[in-house]
């Protein structure tokens, strides 16, 4: 492609009009986003990633997060780790059951349902609900409520 551009440019006597001058950040940022696009499209099409698409469904929406994400943060959004019901999965472990036996430990249940977890569940609602009801959904949890639901 470059060699026919220069044999273009070496045939024009007007070397203007076959070359326009784009400034190195505009076609860095014209990649960007046409990657996210792509990123985005092959997201969507996946049928892997189902429990971190219900937190990040938008590549974008992730990308402007500034997470430090901890390995319990990781484990929570990818369904992955030291998840009962995803061990039970891989038959690392026979019995997916929670250690408060209602049921399998899953990521809803850890985040929703587990009675162990209930004191960081109500701080978790105390800031969820001074703006919306709970539940919410596990993507505005990933988005908008990150830094409390990490901790």
């Amino acid at each position: 492609m470059a060699d026919q551009q220069a044999k273009e440019a070496a045939r024009n006597k007007n070397i203007e009009e076959c070359y326009i001058i784009i400034p190195k950040s505009v076609a860095m940022s014209e990649q960007n986003e046409q990657s996210v696009k792509w990123w985005q499209r092959e997201w969507t099409e996946t049928t892997k990633g189902a429990i971190t698409k219900a937190f990040f469904p938008k590549i974008e929406e992730r990308l402007k997060l500034r997470l430090n994400a901890t390995p319990n943060f990781t484990a929570i959004v990818t369904g992955h780790g030291n998840i009962k019901a995803y061990l039970h999965k891989y038959e690392v472990i026979d019995d997916p059951t929670c250690r408060c036996r209602k049921g399998p430990q899953t990521v809803q249940h850890i985040i929703f349902d587990c009675p162990l977890l209930e004191k960081e569940r109500e701080k978790l609602k105390a800031v969820v609900t001074r703006t919306e009801n709970w539940p919410v959904s596990c993507n505005k949890l990933g988005v908008m409520y990150h830094k409390k639901f990490k901790e």
